[in-house]
């Protein structure tokens, strides 16, 4: 399952580094907010040489960023990451080149057409009355 965000680069993190039985590693979080009605903030996880593709990036960059969310258990709390595995800066105004798009982007099917009046057993037209404020 691939997953991706769009959204402008709004901070750029510290890098944060060190060294595991593995070898050394590094880490960035970035926050990216997206571009929707109700734009919702994402914290971000690079790992590794995506560390050094975030130095490319600007903050107010539009970005698209494919991720894995990733949780674990430590004492008994849980922890999720949203970790980055590709980042790719994007064209303001141009459309974002992806097959795959979310329900946000998606045009709603055109309105059906209205239905003929129901008709009672005596024969008589009955108007529905919809009274609902939504």
């Amino acid at each position: 399952m691939a997953l991706e965000l769009i959204g402008k680069l709004i901070k750029i993190l510290p890098v944060q580094s060190g060294t595991s039985a593995r070898g050394t590693w590094s880490k960035q979080d970035f926050i990216i907010e997206t571009q929707e009605q109700y734009p919702r903030k994402v914290c971000v996880a690079a790992w590794g040489e995506r560390v050094n593709e975030l130095s490319a990036m600007a903050e107010g960059d539009v970005l698209k960023v494919s991720f894995n969310i990733e949780s674990r258990e430590f004492n008994e709390r849980w922890y999720t990451d949203v970790r980055a595995w590709r980042i790719e800066k994007q064209q303001v105004g141009a459309p974002a080149a992806s097959s795959s798009q979310t329900a946000s982007n998606t045009v709603p099917p055109p309105p059906s057409p209205p239905l003929p009046p129901a008709e009672d057993p005596l024969g008589a037209s009955v108007q529905e009355v919809d009274d609902l404020p939504f």
